[in-house]
């Protein structure tokens, strides 16, 4: 009973600070007039990434680093299919060329690395098969390439949003709202998170399977509220940005300071998700330019979540 009240209180955070974040994130796009894509780049999506961060520096001070590797792979696999599937659902998603050729191919990179440098034995024969500190400081080098890139969009004069209709709130206020809504994600999640475990421990699930899915969907359930809400808005710069960028994220800053904490293990089972991860993020790329042009429709949306339905099937039947 507790656990099905935890739930509820966690999704009920979640909605509402969505909406929160969304409105504040938007607002000070304009007030500072740079690209709601750059926000949710960055602010959004580092925001929403925070569960996966708590949950993954938990883990890998605690050895569990089944969990702390599942949690990122099944929270980008969740990302890049579930998320952006129902987002485009709602309202098609529009993407811009700066992403297409950009944010989206750095999504995909990321994902290959996970499996090159999580598979050592393929190049060397003698080692063994796991993230090590040396590889967590090649992910954070990228994220500082990354960031860079970043501020580097920061300083061109091209990117201002155009035909979106946001609220506009003051300087303040506009912080006020994001800070607002991001403690309540956090809050949310945490509680969606310790609701959900505690029901799936006493079915005696693997920690395997707990990584891969309820902890990563629900460290995720921030992304999908704020993305959601913002395809509602018909505001698709931060539902897709807020993706892309969580997901590079993940990987570049949380998989790589998860792994100088605590070198994680690969194993075979490892490797298929992260092919899934890999497949997802491929997939996304490819989708800019079937149909329209650099959209995501909604065909396409049904397609992402009919996908990741059957890898979840699948991952249940491997136990």
């Amino acid at each position: 009973m507790i656990s099905i009240v935890l739930l509820i209180l966690g999704f009920l955070f979640l909605i509402k600070s969505a909406g929160f974040l969304v409105d504040g994130a938007s607002s000070l796009a304009k007030r500072l007039k740079i690209s709601e894509l750059v926000i949710g780049l960055t602010v959004v999506a580092f925001g929403t990434s925070s569960p996966e961060l708590v949950v993954n520096i938990f883990a890998a001070i605690q050895g569990n680093t089944d969990i702390a590797i599942g949690n990122i792979l099944g929270s980008n696999t969740f990302n890049n299919l579930f998320i952006l599937g129902i987002s485009a659902v709602v309202f098609p998603l529009t993407v811009t060329n700066n992403t297409v050729w950009k944010e989206i191919p750095l999504n995909f990179l990321a994902a290959i690395l996970v499996f090159i440098l999580g598979n050592d034995q393929l190049i060397d024969k003698n080692n063994f098969p796991l993230l090590s500190r040396g590889d967590g400081l090649i992910f954070l080098s990228f994220f500082i390439v990354f960031m860079c890139y970043i501020l580097g969009t920061l300083k061109r004069n091209d990117i201002v949003s155009e035909g979106i209709v946001t609220k506009q709130f003051g300087l303040a206020k506009s912080l006020f709202w994001i800070i607002i809504g991001l403690i309540g994600l956090f809050i949310g999640g945490k509680l969606v998170i310790d609701g959900a475990i505690f029901v799936v421990h006493k079915l005696g699930v693997s920690e395997k399977l707990i990584g891969l899915t309820i902890v990563a969907m629900g460290t995720s359930l921030p992304e999908l509220a704020t993305s959601v809400v913002a395809a509602s808005k018909k505001n698709a710069n931060i539902a897709v940005g807020n993706i892309v960028g969580s997901n590079i994220f993940n990987i570049f800053f949380i998989l790589g300071l998860s792994s100088i904490i605590n070198p994680l293990p690969f194993s075979a089972n490892i490797n298929i998700d992260a092919g899934i991860t890999i497949l997802a993020s491929f997939i996304l790329f490819i989708s800019m330019f079937t149909g329209k042009k650099y959209l995501i429709d909604r065909w396409e949306g049904i397609f992402y979540i009919l996908f990741y339905v059957v890898y979840v099937i699948f991952l249940i039947n491997r136990g």
